[in-house]
This record gives structure tokens, sequence and C-alpha cells, in this order.
């Protein structure tokens, strides 16, 4: 329950009252300010308390927008402030500093705005939502009042609230495709009192029925698939919908979205690999190297976000000339398709599953991502190579954290200490030298080639971290070391040719990005990295790879092809386990909400 403390003199004929209660607030009535502080020190610590001015005259949406947000410990509006209870202390100092200052006179003015004024005052985060042509307003007259009125009247509340809840930055195919009728469902959704965690998992259950219809290897299945996945897609759009028209966010909730676009992705290409060799025709390898293309694409995007979003002097002339190109609005949606984000790369696959055969499916979504993904890395790094950034200590650690290295790598890293001066590109010249020669033989010699190599790349995994990665290039480290250890995988796997090693590699390969992604959104979401414990259990990139190097060299083909698979399947069970146990405690534990907009590749 939600206590909202109105105070100040009553105005007949207002609907503040009724619209806090739809609002899930319990009402209480201070005539002072030393009523009021008696009433707060009243409502529980772990419950949300709001004041709100009696005067108070607005939209029903913009009193939820400022006072039932759970992603901010304090928020305000006009007339409006509110507390939850990790922002309880504050508030209480606040309103006891005003009280005291007051005396306990009859309040005239508005105590919720005196508060927020002291909360300011203390330098106290307060989060002051955008309430664009909303109306939120304390009239000070009988004709500032009429005017405040009018002017609520002269908004449709429930047409902002819809536009609003459409993401404000996102692909064409989204916003002219998808958007236009999805915000429809998601407030019907609402009404029904559906949530977003609800329809995350409706979106994950018809994106894996879609794969199961795709590995039927008919037409009729190809065709139910591709419709089936777009159904995906649109209650995908409709839960991020959801929480913004609701305000429904959650910790659980931000994984959930994020974890399942990427299983219900990988899941139908895996479908359609089931569906092609009913045909007769093999594309697992193609299955396996759009996941690695794909998830590579994604680390690029991380690991290059995190190592500038606390940068300071973070500018260049490239990023100057992206900024005034999208000023210039054909420029902007040319941008954004043709770095093929989800919903133009879901839409390509539905519509050539439909229509065309999983080969071809698959050799489109390579090209198209691989176009991508060189058009991104080449404008980042240029980004990079031109401005002058300071990086924080807690970059170069999220940027450590997501290289995901193990003991061996951490060993090598401690056997000696960088000494003068060091050339800024040092780390990402050497995870790319070890990455190189380790795929280079692993091409050329297979197997042999590769565990030859691999404790090398052991080694230069470690010396990449022996300094800490404040680099212009440095964010290229977390993707170099997942293209090799993916890599890695795939062609040896190709190279065993035995029926089921691809497959196996496939799940392998899922189970371990699974882990990456999971490491990304704890950063994302300031709850750190996983523990030391999981990451040293699973061995790290570099374990893993000497690991499977291994394997492939001392067993025959049959024999290895069983060996990933028992891999496969134990790294999946403990990062699976580790991964919801910690989201459900977090959950469950009242970690702040979140609410990731997510990647729109």
């Amino acid at each position: 329950m939600s206590t909202a403390i109105l105070t100040g003199q009553p105005v007949p004929g207002s609907s503040i009252e009724a619209d806090l209660r739809s609002l899930g607030f319990d009402l209480r009535t201070a005539t002072d300010a030393a009523e009021a502080e008696t009433l707060l020190a009243e409502v529980p610590g772990d419950e949300r308390v709001a004041l709100v001015d009696a005067r108070f005259v607005g939209h029903v949406h913009a009193l939820r927008l400022g006072l039932t947000d759970p992603r901010f410990p304090l928020a305000a509006i006009p007339g409006a402030v509110t507390a939850q209870p990790a922002g309880r202390q504050a508030l209480t100092r606040a309103m006891a500093r005003e009280n005291s200052a007051g005396g306990g006179t009859t309040v005239v003015d508005s105590l919720a705005d005196r508060i927020l004024a002291a909360l300011d005052a203390d330098g106290t985060a307060v989060h002051r939502p955008e309430l664009g042509s909303l109306v939120a307003a304390v009239p000070a007259d009988p004709q500032a009042r009429n005017e405040a009125r009018q002017a609520v009247t002269d908004v449709d509340d429930e047409a902002v609230r819809l536009k609003s809840a459409v993401k404000a930055r996102d692909g064409f195919f989204t916003t002219y495709c998808i958007s236009p009728y999805s915000r429809y469902i998601a407030r019907w959704c609402a009404r029904r009192g559906l949530t977003p965690n609800q329809v995350t998992t409706a979106s994950l259950i018809t994106a894996l029925i879609a794969a199961a219809c795709a590995a039927t290897g008919t037409r009729g299945g190809f065709v139910a698939a591709g419709v089936l996945l777009i159904a995906s897609f649109v209650l995908d759009c409709t839960d991020g919908q959801l929480a913004r028209y609701s305000l429904q966010y959650s910790t659980l909730g931000a994984w959930l979205d994020a974890t399942f676009d990427r299983a219900k992705e990988y899941a139908y290409y895996a479908g359609l690999a089931l569906g092609a060799a009913r045909g007769g025709d093999d594309v697992w390898a193609l299955a396996l190297g759009a996941m690695v293309l794909q998830t590579c694409r994604h680390v690029v995007d991380f690991s290059f976000n995190e190592a500038n979003h606390d940068a300071t002097a973070n500018t260049s002339p490239t990023a100057a000339l992206s900024d005034k190109l999208d000023s210039v609005g054909w420029t902007v949606w040319i941008r954004r398709m043709i770095v093929l984000p989800i919903g133009e790369r879901w839409a390509m696959i539905a519509v050539l599953t439909a229509l065309t055969t999983p080969r071809i499916t698959f050799f489109a979504l390579l090209i198209g991502c691989a176009f991508a993904a060189t058009y991104t890395t080449a404008g980042r790094v240029l980004r990079s190579l031109t401005r002058k950034a300071q990086r924080t200590d807690r970059a170069a650690k999220a940027l450590a954290d997501l290289t995901d290295s193990g003991p061996l790598a951490e060993l090598v890293s401690r056997l000696r200490s960088p000494r003068g001066k060091i050339l800024p590109y040092t780390p990402v010249l050497v995870a790319a030298a070890g990455a190189a020669l380790l795929l280079v033989n692993t091409i050329l010699h297979g197997a042999g080639g590769a565990v030859i190599t691999a404790p090398f790349y052991v080694v230069f995994a470690g010396c990449a971290l022996m300094q800490p990665l404040k680099g212009p290039l440095d964010w290229l480290v977390p993707p170099v070391f997942r293209a090799a250890e993916y890599c890695t995988v795939l062609i040896l796997a190709v190279k065993a040719d035995v029926t089921g090693a691809l497959p196996a590699a496939f799940g392998l390969v899922a189970a371990v990005a699974y882990h990456h992604y999971d490491t990304v959104y704890r950063i994302r979401g300031d709850a750190g990295a996983p523990p030391a414990w999981l990451v040293r259990s699973i061995g790290g990139h570099e374990g893993r790879t000497l690991l499977v190097t291994v394997l492939a060299a001392l067993l025959t083909a049959s024999q290895f092809n069983v060996a990933l698979t028992a891999l496969a399947v134990a790294v999946a069970l403990v990062v699976l386990v580790e991964s919801i146990r910690f989201w459900v405690g977090a959950h469950q534990g009242g970690a702040p909400a979140v609410h990731d907009e997510g990647e729109t590749a």
C-alpha cells in the first residue's frame, strides 16, 4: 500500500483525492507541517509515501509519472513529492528541517514544493519526469485554477500516455509497422491486469512455437514459423510499451526482456537448421556462424558503451558529424536501418523463411549482419581514435569483467607488472595477436594446430590484462576474445566432420553466450559482474578454449561430439542456475527497479 498525505487548503470540487485513490494511494490529510511530519512518521518505512498539495490541478498521468515510477527513490512534480523506502530518510530529514523552520504553522504555500527545495539544497537526487504537454500545477488564485483546469481539458491525457508508451528511439520497421497498433495491445493488457513479464513470457513461447514449426522442414511449417516470429516480435514490443504505459518496471522484468530476446532468436536459428536437415540440407554451420556473428556484434555494442558512457572529454569530430547527420530526417532512418536492428532483422528472417529456404535465409542474415557489424565497428573505431576521452576506473573494471577471463589468464596477468611507458593500443593488439594466432592455426591445421597454439592464446589473454583497459581501443578486447572462443569451437566442429558435432557446438556456444549476456545485464543494472567462483568454475574464455582444443586433439570425432555435448550441458546448468538465483533474489530482495530500453540490434 502507498500513502499520500494531502497538505494545504482543500478546494471544493477538486478531483485530487479520487485521482490519488485511482493510483492506489491511501489518503491522509494534514492541516499544517507539524501534522504532516507526524503522519509521515506513522507510515511504515517499507511503503511509498507522497506529499501532495490539496490544490493540485493536473492530469492523472502527470501524477502517475511523478508518484508511481518504481525506478527512483525520490521523485517530484509541481505540487507533489514522493519517496520510496530508499529515499525515505532524505524526505524525513527535509520534512523535519522544514517543520522546525516553519514552526508548525498552517500551510499556506505548497509544502511539497518547499520540501523539494530542501531536498535540492541537500544535494539529494530527485527525479523530475518530463511531462511535455501534461499539466501539473498548484494555482495561487481562482483565475489561475480555471486556466489550469482548461489546460487539462485541452490535452488528451490518454493520448499522451499511449504515445509515451512507445520507445523514443526505435527502428523503422518497429516504428511504422508495429508500434502503431502494439501500443493498443499494451493498453488492452494493462486494463486486464496483465504484467509485462507475462507478455514477455508469451513472446518467448510464441517464438519457441515458431522455431518448432520451422523444425518441421515443410513449406507450411516455414510459413507458420514466419508468421509466428512476427507475432512474437509484436509481443516483444508490447511488453516494453506495457511497462511504460503502466510504469511496471522491475529488475527481473528488464533481465527477462533482454535475455528472452536472445533466446528467441537463437532458438529460431536452431529450428531453421533442424528443418533444413529434414530436407537433406545441413546448415548448422551457417546457424552457428549467425549466432557467433550476432553475439560478437552485441559485445561490440556493450563494450563500447561501457567504455564511454561516463568518460570525460568524450567528444570527437566523428561524433560531431554523426550528431549533425541525426539532425537531417531521412539520414536518421537510413542509418538506423542499415545496422539491421532487431525489427528489420526479424522481419527479414520471417519473410525469407516463409518464401525461400533456410540456407538462403542464413546467407542473407550473415551478409546483412556482417555489413552492419563492419559499419558500426568502423564508426566506433574512428570515434575512439579521434577523441581524447579520459576513461574511468569503473569503465576499465567493466571491460575487464566483460573479457570473462578465468584463472589461467589471471595467473599470467600477475606474473609481471608493466614498466615504463606503455603503448596506448597494447591490450587490444595483444588480444588480437593471440586470437589471430589461434584461429589461423586452427583453420590451417585443425585440432593439431589448435592444441599447439591454445597455450600461447592463454598467455596472450593474460598479457592483455596486465594494465587497466583505458586505452582508446581497449573496448575491442572483449569482442576479440568472444570471436576467438566461439570461432574456435565452430571451426573444430566443422573439421570434426561427424554428425552431431555442429549441433553440439551450437549448444555450447549458446550456453557460453548466455553467460556473457548475463554478465552484460548485471553490469548494466549496477549489480556488478557474476561472482568469481562462477567464472572460475566454467574456466573463463581461455580455459574453455584450451579445453576444447585438447578434447579435439585427443578424442575421436564421435568422442569429441559427446564431449562437446557434455560440456554444453555442464556450462548451461551452472550459469542458468546461478543466473536465475541471482535475478530472482534481486527481484525479491527489493533491488531498484530498472527498465532496459534495450539495444536496437
